[in-house]
Order: C-alpha cells, then structure tokens, then sequence
C-alpha cells in the first residue's frame, strides 16, 4: 500500500494523480537503456580491478607458450591463449578496457568543452562569431573523421594526451552543431525572452535557461559518441597511430595479430575485437535508451 502512496501526488482539488516515475526508474524501464548500464558496468567494474583479476601480467613474455590456444583446446594457465610474444590474452584485453574508457571519457569531456562553448556562443549571440567559427566547423567536418585523427595524431605524436586531444578535436564539431541548433531554437523562447526582459544577464539566461535545456541533447550525445570514440581509439591502434607499445590497448592488439589468422591462429586478434564490439555496443545501446528516457513525450 506504501508503494502505491508513494507513486501518487494529490491535487489542489483532492484528487489523485499518478506521479511521473523518477529518471532512474525510466531507464531501468527502458530495455535499451538497461542493457547498455549492464554492459558500461562490467566493463568499469573490469578497469577498476584489472590488477586483481588479471590471472598474468600483460607485459609478461614467455616465448615458450607463444600462440598457446586457450582453454578450448585445454589450456587453463591462459584461458584466451597468448599472443606472439607468449603474453596473456585475457589479462591484455582486461587492462586494454582502462585505456579505452579513460581515453574515450576524457575525450568526450573534451568535445563537451569544446563543442558547448562554439554552440553556445554561435547559436545565442549569432553575428561575426556564428560567421567565423560555423565556417571552421564546416571545414573539419569535410574530412573524414578518422583521417582527420590520424593528421592530428601524426603532427602531435603517440600517446594518451595526444590521442585525447585527437579524438577530442574530431568530434567536437559535430557536438558544435547540434548545440547551435540548440541553442537557436531556445534563445526565441518566451522563458528566455521573459528573463532577458526582466534584467537577466546572457551569463544567468545561459546558466539558467539554455543550458540546462540543452543537457538532455548533450547528455545523449555523449553517450553515442563514446561507441564511436572506442572505435577511434582502436583504428588509430591498428594504425599505429594510438597508445605507444608494449601497453595494451585493443585496436594495437588486432593489428598484431592479424597476421596470425592465416596461419589459423585467430585469438590474438578476436578477443580484443570482441571487446571493442561489446563496448561499442554498449554505450550505443545506453546512448539509444537515454534518447527515449529524457524524452519529454515519454515521461506522461
């Protein structure tokens, strides 16, 4: 009886209404939503306890186990196999996860900096800076994404502050974008008009009214761009491009063995593919689930 109280809100007239569920009672409602938390879950719950669950070191060699299978042909020391150098597999793949999750994050905390502040400031103010700044926009995004990574990769260099700053300057233009498209729309609201009119600076009107309208775009976003940033990072590591080895990182762990699979040796390079997959996977699905649970037409 609590629980059915508790999901209800009384009326000035007397009457029941049933109460709008809460944000995270949405998304554990929303199958999409749900699963990719799952998936993001496991895969921080991974990161953090690399280094109690990694049955090996993953820069340990031992040359004497090289292209080992893994436990469907027996072999319980190296569930996964082991790569070229005779490295665990498994343990590789679960440190691999923090590199990517730092990276991506870190990445995505970048293009938030970056693209909010042009959307912002060339959706709301408009004039000589819209002009100037949707033009450079323009030009980043008619290269290609990933052969813009690999110019910026190329002039900065390998590693993880370079590959933050890569990924980070290839998807801001497109978070640019559709925070402009924002912030265009929210700056003729009459909410807004009524603040500027009642004295509100453009400081409070954009810390009060367009941003926090602006967060459930933005929220979304994110989500779907850490799938393809995990992309990013793993093509700018089979390139070459990415994390400087030995340390592990999935897209340097598809490039080396690749060429294992004409000789018949396919794990080195299926696991961490798989891994790239199931996290790509996951934040999309996530990103997906949120799109439906911040909608306001679904929240009656």
């Amino acid at each position: 009886m609590a629980t059915g109280l508790n999901t209800m809100e009384w009326r000035h007239d007397g009457r029941a209404r049933r109460r709008p569920p809460g944000f995270w009672r949405r998304v554990c409602r929303n199958p999409l939503a749900l699963t990719g938390c799952v998936i993001i879950a496991v895969l921080l719950g991974i990161a953090a306890l690399a280094p109690q669950l990694a049955p090996h070191d993953p820069l340990a060699q031992n040359l004497d186990a090289r292209l080992a299978p893994g436990i469907w042909a027996g072999n319980l020391v190296h569930p996964l196999g082991t790569d070229e150098l005779g490295r665990d597999i498994l343990s590789r793949v679960m440190y691999g996860t923090r590199i990517s999750l730092f990276v991506g994050t870190v990445a995505i905390l970048l293009m938030n900096l970056l693209g909010v502040s042009i959307g912002v400031t060339t959706g709301y103010f408009g004039g000589w800076a819209d002009v100037v700044l949707m033009r450079v926009v323009d030009v980043l995004l008619a290269f290609p994404y990933i052969i813009l990574a690999i110019a910026i990769m190329a002039v900065l260099g390998q590693g993880v502050l370079n590959a933050v700053i890569a990924i980070g300057i290839v998807n801001t233009p497109t978070m640019a974008r559709l925070i402009r498209s924002v912030a265009l729309a929210l700056r003729e609201r009459q909410f807004v008009e009524a603040a500027r009119a009642l004295g509100a600076g453009w400081l409070r009107v954009l810390r009060r009214h367009v941003l926090p309208n602006a967060m459930p775009q933005i929220i979304v976003f994110s989500a779907l761009s850490l799938g393809e940033t995990i992309l990013y990072i793993a093509a700018l590591g089979f390139l070459g491009l990415g994390i400087s080895p030995p340390t592990p990182e999935w897209g340097a762990m598809v490039s080396t063995g690749k060429d294992d699979l004409v000789l018949g040796q396919w794990w080195p390079s299926a696991f961490p593919g798989a891994a790239i997959m199931l996290a790509t996977l996951g934040f999309v699905l996530l990103g997906d689930g949120l799109r439906d649970v911040l909608d306001p037409r679904m929240r009656a």
